[in-house]
């Protein structure tokens, strides 16, 4: 028993020990020090269980058909970017989706039978393959209506900061501030414009790359009016104010010319939905009432 009592009195120093030498060297460190190690151990325990890592690890084996797909599509990339997906991952994502929906599509047509399941699978082969470029498409089209829509609010805002006071780069930094809930994408392109410049780029070659990006024909044209008002000298708030105006008009105007489609287009559904009902409700009655008396 003297032994047992020993060695149990021995492990409780030894725990003892081993908390003093504990809480002396954490003691000794600064509490920079010690935010420092823990700013040192977070990203390795945020990064383990990112959805990413797995993700590209489970698509690993498909780096030899992303290489190829990505050699036949230079424009790939700026498709994307076009889109909002600007991460170097999403190329690697957007083919790797390409080459997994035609796969997903051949084993959903295995459920629906033998007789059908060869055509089933070459339509949903097909479709799963063609589904990412649609999607693109749509992505693209979304986003550049967005950026479209908020222009000419961000030419009635900058009008506004630089009659106020403020130079034409930080009205475009006050307003992709002031647009980051309402117009996020815009707000975010101007966040690009901003930290372009600050990083020495020229303003009209920053408005150059935006157009580029978003490959909207109007921020072109803001471009060019841009390198008029400095090779002419007119005052720039002025300028800006005349091309919200026919960025305002441009815009009613092709909303005029979508109510006008809009008769031409209730054509089709009138006439293969609306009127066979109709035509049902009303001539039915007489129809039944006329076979009943020939009858």
């Amino acid at each position: 028993m003297s032994v047992l009592f020993i060695a149990i009195f021995a492990g409780v120093a030894l725990l003892a020990v081993s908390a003093l030498l504990i809480l002396a060297v954490a003691g000794e460190q600064s509490p920079t020090e010690a935010r420092l190690a823990e700013l040192r151990s977070l990203p390795a325990t945020r990064s383990r269980y990112q959805v990413g890592d797995l993700v590209s690890l489970l698509t690993q084996p498909l780096a030899p058909f992303r290489d190829w797909l990505r050699s036949r599509d230079d424009e790939l990339a700026y498709r994307l970017g076009v889109a909002g997906f600007r991460k170097l991952e999403d190329v690697d994502t957007f083919l790797s989706a390409k080459l997994m929906a035609p796969v997903v599509g051949i084993l959903l047509a295995t459920f629906t039978g033998r007789d059908n399941m060869l055509l089933w699978s070459l339509l949903l082969g097909a479709a799963g393959f063609f589904a990412p470029d649609i999607f693109l498409i749509y992505a693209m089209n979304r986003r550049k209506a967005k950026l479209a829509l908020a222009l000419p609010d961000v030419m009635d805002l900058m009008v506004i900061c630089m009659e106020a006071g403020l130079g034409m780069d930080h009205a475009v930094l006050r307003i992709a501030k002031e647009m980051e809930l309402v117009y996020p994408e815009m707000s975010e392109e101007l966040m690009i414009i901003s930290r372009e410049q600050r990083a020495g780029k020229p303003r009209v070659d920053a408005w150059r790359s935006m157009a580029d990006r978003v490959d909207l024909e109007t921020v072109r044209q803001f471009a060019a009016m841009l390198i008029q008002t400095d090779r002419l000298g007119t005052p720039i708030a002025h300028a800006l104010g005349q091309f919200a105006d026919a960025l305002r008009t441009q815009r009613l105007m092709e909303a005029e010319e979508r109510a006008a489609k809009t008769t031409i287009k209730l054509i089709f559904p009138l006439v293969f939905f609306v009127f066979p009902a109709i035509f049902v409700v009303l001539l039915g009655p007489a129809a039944i009432a006329l076979i009943q008396t020939l009858g």
